[in-house]
Parts: C-alpha cells; sequence; structure tokens
C-alpha cells in the first residue's frame, strides 16, 4: 500500500458555489500548512485539534492570495481514510478548484488515483469491502429505495449478515477440527444430527439473500422495459405518457419510429430503463427493417416487455410474430385505444397467446386497458409491475438486499459448498470432509468483505470509484 500523502477535488467540477479539495496522508497537514495562512497571516494548522475548521487562505509560495477558505482537520485515526485529513473548502468554479489542487501538488502531494481515498479506508480497516463499495452505489443511486438499500450496506447491513454467518460456519469447523484432534474430550456423537440443522439453517439464510438478489439488482440497476408492438398501436404515446413529455415522434403514419429510444424514468419508486422500439411488422424498407430486427434483438434481454395491441384494429400475422417473440417473457398486454370501438377483446389476446405458447410457459398473462389519449391506466401499470416483480410492493424494512453481483456470486459459491456438506452427511463420510467443504463456504462468503480477495479485484473495484473519492 502507498503511504504518501495524497490529493483531489472531492467535488463536482463545475461552476458551483462551493468546491472541496480532501488531502490524505502522513504529511497532509504539513504539506497544506505550507501553503495556508491564517488571518493575521500565520502557518498554524499543525496545532490545532482534530475535527475543528479554520478560516484563512491559501496562497502561492512567494505569498499572493488564491482564495479566501475554511480548512478542515482531521487527525488520525478519526477520519474517513484513518490517516491525518485536510479538507479545503473553497469558492467553486473549475478553474478555482484546479487551481488550488495544483498549488497543493506543488507543495509536496500528489494526485489521488481513483477511489483511492475508500481504498485506504479499506486497507486500512475502517471499513469492509463491502461497506467501500456501497460507497461507489450511494454516489450512482437511481431510485429512493437504491439510495437507502446503500445506506444501509455502508452502516454494515450485508457485512452484519455475512459475519454472523461466517462466525456460525467457523464454529463448526472448530469444533469439527478440535474434536478429531482430541476425541478422547470432545465427542462426535449426535454432530451428524446438529450438523444436519445446522447446513438447514444455512441454507435457508442463503436462499434469502439470492432471492434478495434478484430484486435487488433491478431496484439498484432499473427493470430493463422494451415496448412492443405493431406501428400505429400506440407505443411512442405510451412512452411519452410514462416520461411525462414528448419525447418520441408520434403521428398517424405508421413506421414513424425507426430506430430505439431509450430513456429512465422512475414510477413509484420503481426505476424502469424504458426501449421503445420500431413497429414490428413486415416491410421492405430497408431503414425500417433494420429498425425491426432491432426491436427483436433487444426483446430478448428484457426484464419487462409491454406488448401495447391497438385493440380497435384485429390481431393479424404481426401481432403473431410479435407474440412468438415474447412468449417466454415477463410481459404486460397494454390494451390500448381502449376509448375507441373495441375490436380486439382481453380474451381474444389470451387465446391467440396460449395457442402461440402452447402451455409452454409458466408466466401469467397480465393485460391493462389503456388510453394514451386520456392518460388512462398507468397506475394499474404501476401495480402490476410492483406485484410482478416485487411481491406487490417496495419494502423500506429492515431486510437485506443484496445488490451487487459479486456479492450473488459468492454466495452461491458458499451455497455450493454447503450442499456438498449435505451430500456428504447423507452419504455418511468422514468429518473431515464437512470440514473441507465448511470452509470453502466461509472462504466465499469472505470475498464479499474483503477477506479473501486478491490484489487485482481490489484494484479493479476501486479504479471504477471518481477521483476525489
Amino acid at each position: 500500500m502507498k503511504t504518501d500523502t495524497i490529493a483531489a477535488i472531492a467535488t463536482a467540477l463545475s461552476d458551483s458555489g462551493i468546491g472541496i479539495i480532501r488531502v490524505s496522508g502522513d504529511e497532509a497537514v504539513e504539506i497544506i500548512d505550507r501553503i495556508y495562512r491564517n488571518k493575521r497571516n500565520e502557518k498554524t494548522l499543525a496545532k490545532y485539534d482534530s475535527h475543528t475548521i479554520h478560516y484563512g487562505y491559501i496562497t502561492e509560495e512567494e505569498g499572493a492570495v488564491i482564495d479566501e477558505v475554511m480548512v478542515s482537520v482531521m487527525k488520525s485515526p478519526r477520519s474517513y481514510t484513518t490517516e491525518d485529513t485536510v479538507e479545503i473548502n473553497c469558492h467553486g468554479g473549475i478553474l478555482m478548484m484546479r487551481k488550488i489542487l495544483e498549488t497543493v501538488i506543488k507543495a509536496g502531494a500528489r494526485i489521488a488515483e481513483p477511489g483511492e481515498f475508500t481504498k485506504r479506508a479499506f486497507l486500512n480497516g475502517r471499513i469492509d469491502l463491502s461497506r467501500a463499495e456501497a460507497v461507489m452505489d450511494i454516489i450512482h443511486a437511481k431510485n429512493d429505495f437504491a439510495l437507502q438499500s446503500s445506506v444501509k450496506q455502508l452502516k454494515g447491513s450485508v457485512s452484519d449478515k455475512v459475519r454472523n454467518l461466517r462466525d456460525d460456519i467457523l464454529y463448526e469447523i472448530a469444533f469439527i477440527e478440535s474434536a478429531l484432534d482430541d476425541p478422547e474430550h470432545i465427542s462426535l456423537d449426535g454432530y451428524h444430527e446438529r450438523l444436519s440443522e445446522k447446513t438447514d439453517m444455512l441454507m435457508t439464510e442463503l436462499d434469502k439473500l439470492l432471492v434478495s438478489a434478484d430484486d435487488g439488482r433491478m431496484l439498484k440497476e432499473g427493470i430493463h422495459t422494451v415496448i412492443v408492438g405493431k406501428p400505429n398501436a400506440g407505443k411512442s404515446s405510451l412512452l411519452n405518457l410514462i416520461v411525462g413529455e414528448d419525447k418520441a415522434i408520434v403521428t398517424d403514419i405508421a413506421g414513424t419510429t425507426r430506430d430505439t429510444l431509450e430513456e429512465v424514468v422512475s414510477l413509484g419508486g420503481i426505476s424502469l430503463n424504458i426501449i421503445d422500439t420500431a413497429g414490428i411488422r413486415s416491410t421492405e424498407d430497408v431503414v425500417e427493417k433494420i429498425g425491426v430486427e432491432r426491436a427483436k434483438k433487444i426483446s430478448v434481454d428484457a426484464d419487462l416487455i409491454l406488448y401495447v395491441v391497438d385493440s380497435s384494429m384485429p390481431l393479424d400475422e404481426n401481432d403473431r410474430d410479435i407474440i412468438q417473440l415474447i412468449q417466454d417473457k415477463n410481459t404486460i398486454i397494454l390494451l390500448n385505444k381502449s376509448d375507441l370501438d373495441e375490436i380486439v377483446r382481453e380474451e381474444d389476446v389470451i387465446r391467440e397467446i396460449n395457442r402461440i405458447r402452447n402451455d409452454k410457459t409458466e408466466n401469467a398473462l397480465r393485460v391493462v386497458r389503456t388510453s394514451t389519449k386520456f392518460d388512462s391506466g398507468i397506475e394499474e401499470l404501476i401495480h402490476l409491475i410492483k406485484e410482478m416483480f416485487f411481491h406487490g410492493k417496495i419494502s423500506y424494512n429492515d431486510e437485506v438486499y443484496i445488490t451487487n453481483m459479486r456479492h450473488k456470486e459468492a454466495i452461491q459459491d458458499a451455497k455450493d459448498s454447503i450442499l456438498q456438506v449435505r451430500k456428504s452427511l447423507d452419504m455418511d463420510m468422514p468429518e473431515d470432509f464437512y470440514s473441507i467443504d465448511l470452509m470453502s463456504a466461509y472462504a466465499s462468503l469472505g470475498k464479499i468483505i474483503g477477506e479473501e480477495v486478491g490484489d487485482d479485484l481490489v484494484n479493479e473495484i476501486f479504479s471504477n470509484f471518481c477521483m476525489g473519492k
């Protein structure tokens, strides 16, 4: 680990009212004292107590004042990095912040690498790896749930859960090893049944975390939603209605949308990454044909399909092509133009879909009547999405959600190891077989909090952070 003093701009580079330059390392106070003066033109930072803030000026080497500032002093180990840390609160603006940062570098610090402040907090033991990753999740949160979940993880919700599971596993490992080393004083009689109960408990807890990972990913990243339908069914009107402004061109001419249009929108606490696509139909128009093929390709990877049906027009071969494409996907059918004479009824669409699917999927069919002209059906649509993905509601309780795919993989590895323990129990294998797989589960969970990871992974994780974090 590098232990020299680092510096970076910790706020956004913009024309803001306030800017912050963060400095951390053994020489942080000494370096800033070279360029800081109080109102009596004195170097004074070294004598101040930790967690105090002081008015003064940042100056150039020859003494010219650069800016009027407030300087915060946080001394080791009571700081974000556990090192001596100084934060310069200056006037905002790109030019001013860069000027002060350049002055700090000239005084003896170096530019921090991306995420290096948080990396030092992790390497110095102030936070574990899951809490360090939560810092980045807070910065990039797209909705209230993602923000609250990330704050809970920063406070230790995931790491506490993981540590408790690891403690349970470690106890069993220690018991087995002790019994094998000292069979005269530690008996394994009845241990088979006790370990079976413990593995059942561990499997239940790991399964809960894995189930939460599916909800957690979508709540954190948003539900990948694709709008499909025939030309002129009302797809672009639906997008405009959901987004709340005219993002897509809407005309009575079929085939207006020829490419994809992407928007991120929050509905009732849910983030939807919505993609409006070209109307799917047989066409000889070269450009439109490319748009149709792109629509089909995007639909394959969707979490949710919004299939818009023009209820004032009969179903045709284009509808059957669409149904064939989306038959195994999570789909909500929107019977649009419900304000016009109804030609296609709900039972007509369901009958056609069931005929094409031939009961090959258990995905339930959900239908909403909409009228984009009169803005109707959106509330019911939101309710259906919550029901499909989040069991009818989004909970802000104390339940632990796994929102990081690296964590999910580690939990799955731990579960696989516990399954091996159960197989060994069923086969009445020697106790040292249990110990091997229990240790594997223990190590897999350790990857989440950073106790079983290599330098390359740590560097990769923190390389995705911004400079001042």
